[in-house]
């Protein structure tokens, strides 16, 4: 039996959006949709999420938001195998304990300022920091759809550690079912104190480090799968500019996580978290085993 894709909802509008988005992928992925409310968000954002519901407080109750949220997902995709669940927990530990029986989790994020937004950043990080499955955080100006494709790609970053890499192969999948092309990308840059101001050696360390991005860029498409289209780009400059910059023109920016010893789940790097913050597309974070 496939795993179902879960989807976190609050009853905010962003969270609504995120339901929209989950049930396309969903429906794209031939898997059933979960979705699940933590009702200890009552106890930081009961008068917020009030406002966007237009109720009084004591009418906003956990059964509606889920009962909303998962009529809303059927009425979109009316074949699609869709359930609900309230938990009484921390959205952190109830999303991350989701993740271990998920073949993803979705999650929104809304533009509030204050206390509000300081504690659902802090899910999102932290759900993307530690779950055992790719964690899917709606970022920027994206729609409320994950079909069809608006910029026809997906990107996705490649790291040093590129063989095998897990990022790359989701990339690989989510492109197939959106029948796009992967971009793949691998950012370099030249340290300065490789640069020399003698003319005839002035290009030599820049090519040097262009030609291992190169390498390292092959090296982790080299199994590209020949049903799906790889675009293969090197770009001169800092991953988290890069990947950001070219998210403006993807419809889902894919980033890997890896497991560090010593430290209890995954520990989100720079590229991760610059993504995270300020991709202008979705965001994909894929745990890579050890």
């Amino acid at each position: 039996m496939e795993l179902p894709l879960v989807v976190g909802a609050d009853g905010s509008e962003p969270s609504l959006r995120a339901v929209d988005w989950a049930a396309d992928e969903a429906a794209l992925r031939g898997v059933p949709l979960r979705v699940v409310y933590a009702s200890l968000w009552e106890r930081y954002e009961g008068h917020a999420l009030a406002e966007d519901l237009r109720k009084p407080s004591e009418e906003v109750m956990a059964e509606d938001v889920v009962g909303n949220a998962v009529e809303r997902a059927l009425r979109r995709h009316p074949e699609l195998g869709v359930t609900g669940e309230v938990l009484p927990e921390e959205p952190e530990y109830a999303l991350v304990r989701e993740g271990r029986n998920a073949s993803a989790l979705v999650l929104g994020t809304r533009g509030r300022s204050g206390i509000a937004e300081m504690l659902l950043g802090s899910v999102s990080l932290t759900v993307a920091a530690h779950a055992d499955c790719p964690v899917i955080v709606l970022r920027g100006s994206h729609d409320n759809r994950a079909q069809p494709a608006t910029h026809g790609r997906v990107l996705v970053g490649v790291g040093e550690e590129s063989k095998d890499s897990a990022a790359v192969r989701f990339a690989y999948d989510e492109a197939r079912r959106r029948g796009v092309p992967v971009e793949a990308v691998r950012a370099w840059r030249c340290p300065a104190h490789e640069t020399t101001d003698h003319p005839l050696m002035a290009g030599e360390p820049a090519r040097l480090h262009e030609e291992r991005a190169v390498e390292t860029l092959e090296e982790a498409t080299r199994d590209a799968p020949e049903d799906v289209e790889v675009r293969r780009r090197t770009v001169e400059g800092n991953a988290r500019r890069v990947l950001v910059d070219l998210s403006h023109h993807a419809d889902l920016l894919v980033v890997g996580a890896r497991r560090r010893e010593g430290h209890l789940g995954l520990q989100l790097g720079r590229v991760a978290h610059a993504a995270l913050h300020h991709s202008a597309c979705p965001v994909a974070v894929v745990p890579q085993p050890a």
